[in-house]
């Protein structure tokens, strides 16, 4: 299994929260940050609230989690555990 720094290079991952800014991205947005701090990970989260930037990452319900351009949770908040899991996923599978 691979490890967050490899070889001591930093592999960055680019993570995305999409939505109006509602309490639900909001909290999406701090789970997220926080998953990212406990896992140790070297992340760029940024927060998108244009509705072209949702339909381009086929987000049609907010808030829209999308890790590495793939949109992998949509309509809904994931607990931290799950938050775990998908940034996770999406490390290993590079």
């Amino acid at each position: 299994m691979k490890s967050f720094k490899e070889n001591e290079n930093i592999v960055m991952l680019t993570i995305k929260i999409l939505g109006p800014g509602c309490p639900n991205c909001r909290q999406l947005e701090q789970l997220t940050l926080k998953a990212v701090d406990e896992l140790g990970v070297e992340a760029e989260v940024s927060k998108l609230t244009d509705p072209l930037q949702c339909v381009e990452h086929e987000v049609m319900a907010t808030p829209g989690l999308v890790i590495d351009d793939k949109t992998v949770c949509s309509g809904r908040v994931p607990s931290l555990s799950e938050l775990k899991d998908l940034i996770n996923a999406a490390f290993v599978a590079r």
